[in-house]
């Protein structure tokens, strides 16, 4: 008997139970191994990468974990990875390998690249002359790059002259 497509409930539901279960890394990974796949829109993976503390405590093995992900075909595999790396390695530890992969994504699914532009401005507001530096010379598409300044600009922690900077960066 095929099994029937699990419901938005139940996926959401799962994807918070391995965000609280407290398991060690060897253990954990197998269950998100089989959740990743289940992703198949911005609200699950969203919402699973915010749950998801084990990047607190096991920082190195999920950037591991996630660097498959990063260089996936899938549309939410890529999101996953991205949202992630904006929610727990927005660190000067991670950043230059993160822009890197920014650089590297080119999937033309319109939530990879709004998760690649959040990601970006994310690390703006952290590191401000390093990220400008990045986007004078990054490998993103047109309309990532733009909305990634578009994304920065919108912040309330960015100042004034800052955006207007910004906009000569534009493409």
């Amino acid at each position: 008997m095929a099994q029937e497509k699990e419901y938005f409930e139940e996926i959401m539901v799962e994807g918070m139970v391995l965000g609280k279960i407290s398991l060690p890394w060897e253990e954990l990974e197998p269950y998100l191994r089989s959740f990743v796949p289940k992703i198949d829109n911005w609200s699950v993976c969203d919402s699973f990468c915010t749950g998801l503390k084990i990047a607190l405590r096991e920082p190195e093995k999920m950037w591991q974990f996630l660097q498959e992900y990063l260089a996936s075909g899938e549309a939410y595999e890529i999101r996953f990875a991205v949202v992630m790396i904006l929610k727990y390695y927005v660190d000067e530890n991670y950043r230059e390998s993160a822009f890197e992969w920014f650089d590297r994504i080119c999937h033309p699914d319109y939530y990879v690249k709004m998760a690649v532009s959040w990601a970006v401005s994310c690390y703006y507001v952290k590191f401000p002359e390093e990220t400008k530096e990045y986007l004078k010379c990054d490998r993103m598409d047109v309309f990532t790059h733009n909305k990634a300044i578009q994304k920065i600009r919108e912040s309330r922690c960015v100042s004034a002259p800052q955006k207007q900077e910004l906009l000569l960066l534009k493409r």
